[in-house]
């Protein structure tokens, strides 16, 4: 176990996430992390003042990691701006799949304390409209941006909530599904 000095905001961060993973975020708690780390409680709050402060962080860098995951993914794609597109979809649901209870914490939150910055998500969100952008023009990529997040999210949400009940293959209905909006983006 780590010594009180070792104890970070980040490894905070990293011990909540996994309990939440692990757990639930319904089972997390102050002691939890504190326990996890072996530390008392109260010296959590050297870093946060509440547990909803520490959501706060918690759903930041989940966004952070999932937009870092899309941009790497983009990046390594060198076919065409299409094909940038799909493997940023791609990676979205790959990472929704890897961190499920995460992921759904940070794009279901509705106590306004936890929720991130919106500047901070805004400036993330930029990232992912510059890929969009060279195929829709800058004027339409911010739409085109929502309407794939849109896309992309739903799918993914309803398939970890186990909504998808009458069988077939999600992968390619969901590669069918952002193929076919990215063919409506590129006409």
């Amino acid at each position: 176990m780590p010594y009180p000095s070792q104890v970070t905001g980040t490894t905070i961060i990293e011990t909540a996430t996994a309990l939440i993973e692990r757990d639930g975020v319904e089972s997390l708690s102050l002691a939890r992390i504190a326990t996890a780390l072996g530390i008392r409680a109260p010296s959590l709050y050297r870093y946060f003042d509440s547990k909803s402060a520490l959501l706060q962080a918690v759903n930041l860098q989940t966004t952070q990691d999932l937009i870092a995951a899309l941009i790497e993914a983009a990046a390594s794609s060198s076919q065409t701006h299409a094909d940038r597109i799909m493997a940023l979809a791609h990676a979205y649901r790959a990472f929704a799949h890897a961190h499920p209870r995460a992921y759904a914490l940070a794009y279901s939150m509705t106590d306004p304390a936890a929720q991130p910055d919106p500047a901070a998500l805004a400036a993330l969100a930029q990232q992912v409209q510059a890929v969009v952008a060279p195929i829709t023009g800058e004027a339409a990529s911010l739409a085109a941006l929502r309407g794939l997040w849109a896309l992309v999210h739903g799918f993914v949400i309803l398939e970890l909530a186990g909504q998808f009940q009458r069988g077939g293959d999600l992968t390619s209905a969901y590669t069918s599904a952002v193929e076919a909006y990215v063919r409506g983006l590129s006409e």
